[in-house]
């Protein structure tokens, strides 16, 4: 049987991204006159695209979330974060996990709410852009996650056979479910939530476990 499709969230997944985030953040509000943000809020504003990202930046500054700054915001915290990887790092054992699981001859691809200039620029960084064959990133589709249609698009491009989602957060689980996808937990991320909290097949907190996880999936238990 063919190995199955692995689709993997990036930001709090593979990639711990808030400290550049956070840096970006704080360049495009303290622009306007508002007071930066510590790490800890913009963190829990990551992963619903950067749309709702500066709606959560301006709500926490008391300005109108969806006033006439608002499309300007998005617009520079684009042009400051398109490209910025310098304080950005892969989570432990993520090399070693994705090239054993693509040398095993699973698909891999991803499915993130990054705009996919700066998805492709960090993978670009980490040199780990070949091993994937499909990217959905969060302009790709009129719609983003948890919405399920580029989890599907992503599932579609690597064909569509058994298929694990990757992800750490709330965002991830509900995507996961509205495509009815199998999702694997990673605990070290973003989620605001406990790990109960969250509809999953297994979690796991070091992608050293990742490969063997893969390889025993109960499928169908």
């Amino acid at each position: 049987m063919r190995p199955a499709a692995l689709i993997f969230d990036l930001d709090g997944t593979l990639i711990d991204s808030a400290p550049d985030i956070h840096a970006a953040s704080n360049e495009v509000l303290t622009a306007h006159g508002f007071a930066p943000l510590d790490m800890p809020a913009v963190r829990s504003f990551v992963g619903r695209g950067v749309p709702h990202l500066v709606h959560c930046l301006l709500k926490a500054s008391e300005a109108d979330p969806d006033g006439p700054l608002h499309a300007q915001m998005v617009a520079e915290f684009t042009a400051h974060y398109h490209g910025a990887v310098g304080l950005t790092s892969l989570y432990p054992g993520v090399r070693e996990a994705l090239e054993a699981l693509a040398a095993a001859g699973h698909p891999l691809g991803i499915c993130t709410n990054k705009p996919l200039g700066p998805t492709r620029a960090v993978l670009r960084h980490f040199n780990l852009l070949d091993l994937f064959a499909t990217i959905v990133g969060g302009d790709s589709l009129p719609q983003r996650k948890p919405a399920p249609e580029p989890l599907l698009a992503a599932h579609l491009a690597l064909g569509q056979g058994r298929a694990l989602f990757i992800g750490d957060s709330e965002v991830d689980a509900e995507t996961a479910q509205l495509a009815g996808l199998p999702f694997l937990l990673f605990t070290e991320g973003y989620r605001r939530s406990a790990v109960a909290d969250l509809p999953h097949a297994i979690a796991f907190s070091d992608f050293a476990m990742l490969p063997g996880i893969v390889a025993h999936f109960p499928w169908g238990a």
